[in-house]
């Protein structure tokens, strides 16, 4: 079987979850394959938001690539991807992706995508945004890129951290034709009616 492979990668911002919640709802999909590239700040990030460390991060993912291996199949267009998704995405990674500096395997694998009109969605985790912040925003969403904070959506009337996380990982997840039950409810109107 041919599996679908998509590239998650991992930085040093708050929000760890989401690359962690996405690795594990696609572990449970046999015809995915998930390639996983964490920067430093995103292992120390992990250890102090998840108590994870690179191991059990590592166990997640079907491969694993180190910050620096530009060499890896995933530095390359040739390699077939789904895509890329950052998650989080911290405002140094989105600078490099809206610059092209290709600096690390997480900017290069975002790149690559890019350039191969590949589906490219960052997870910025930061507020306030600052006007540098924003043009690199429009800079990847002008070259084909999606920029998807993860903001809850409070019609699902949830108090849940998980509920509010699984929210915004099945709706990341259902761009690449993703869909997992349960992950998230869409919207279908105050009428209750399917639209």
């Amino acid at each position: 079987m041919n599996k679908k492979r998509l590239v998650i990668a991992m930085t040093g911002a708050t929000g760890a979850i989401y690359g962690v919640r996405m690795l594990q709802v696609l572990q449970g999909l046999p015809e995915w394959e998930t390639h996983l590239v964490i920067s430093a700040a995103g292992l120390v990030n992990l250890k102090y938001e998840l108590d994870m460390d690179r191991a059990a991060i590592y166990q997640l993912a079907d491969v694993t690539h180190g910050i620096n291996d530009i060499a890896s199949c995933i530095a390359s267009g040739s390699f077939k991807t789904e895509g890329v998704v950052i998650a989080p995405c911290s405002m140094k990674t989105l600078a490099a992706v809206a610059h092209g500096f290709g600096d690390n395997l997480i900017s290069r694998a975002a790149d690559v995508a890019l350039k191969e009109r590949r589906k490219t969605v960052l997870v910025p985790r930061e507020t306030p945004l600052n006007l540098a912040h924003i043009r690199n925003m429009a800079a990847v969403t002008e070259m084909g890129g999606v920029i998807f904070p993860p903001m809850p959506a409070f019609y699902n009337k949830t108090d849940s951290v998980r509920a509010m996380v699984d929210e915004g990982v099945g709706r990341i997840l259902d761009m690449f034709g993703v869909t997992v039950a349960g992950l998230f409810r869409p919207w279908t109107g105050l009428n209750g009616e399917i639209c």
